[in-house]
């Protein structure tokens, strides 16, 4: 597939490095951050703001900006439910997952929409080509294989999920391993930027239960303008989130 580069590289990644990586089954294990490059998944954490999960609930709070490159950006409120504790470390925007199965989910922002873009009418591509582009998340061990959409549908006026499913080669054993995934996707109001909530579990744990706990935490994914404020509005440098 073709990639598509975000409409706000303020930071950019090192291509080169994603493409020369090894890969392995489980991405992004503790063990294999050392020298990759930050995946760009085009979220931008507000400045003064951080990432927030409920340890009893499993209610994630994350405050972001779109539009980071225009003159007046836009703070969007996300949240979501998620079985999965958060994901730390310097090369996690906002996700969560279990890192002894690699079950997660994290968030992603498009690039640039086209004017009164519908978010019904919108190829699926457009938001598949991103988050598999070669600096994505998907991507930081490796390009996956044998992508394919295998539904999409709009779930209210303005939330729409798409089924995928996906390849990726196991460092390990150096065999194809089939995931699938459910990417949640809105357009807050008043923005020109899809904001999207990526689940996904290899194909095997899908069947056998995680695809019950990644379709809960899609379906209660929501972001929305962020309250009106006087405080400035700036995007945190992620390599100082």
């Amino acid at each position: 597939l073709a990639g598509l580069k975000y409409s706000n590289p303020a930071f950019a990644v090192d291509v080169d490095g994603f493409l020369q990586s090894g890969m392995v089954s489980q991405p992004m294990g503790v063990s294999g951050q050392a020298g990759k490059s930050r995946p760009e998944t085009g979220v931008f954490l507000r400045d003064g703001s951080e990432v927030s999960r409920n340890e009893k609930t499993g209610d994630v709070l994350a405050e972001i900006v779109l539009n980071v490159k225009s003159d007046s950006p836009t703070a969007v409120v996300t949240s979501f439910s998620s079985p999965w504790p958060l994901a730390k470390g310097s090369l996690f925007d906002v996700e969560c997952r279990d890192s002894k199965t690699g079950d997660g989910a994290f968030l992603a922002v498009s690039s640039k929409l086209q004017p009164n873009a519908n978010l019904a009418d919108i190829p699926s591509n457009f938001f598949i080509n991103q988050l598999f582009s070669p600096t994505g998340r998907f991507s930081f061990y490796g390009s996956p294989t044998d992508i394919k959409v295998k539904k999409s549908r709009m779930v209210t006026d303005n939330y729409r999920l798409i089924d995928v499913s996906f390849s990726s080669l196991s460092q390990s054993t150096m065999t194809e391993i089939p995931r699938n995934a459910l990417v949640a996707i809105t357009v807050p109001e008043g923005t020109s930027e899809a904001v999207m909530l990526v689940g996904s579990a290899s194909a095997l744990r899908w069947k056998k239960g995680s695809e019950e706990a990644v379709r809960k935490t899609a379906e209660s994914f929501r972001a929305i303008p962020a309250p009106k404020s006087n405080l400035k509005i700036r995007a945190k440098n992620p390599t100082e989130a």
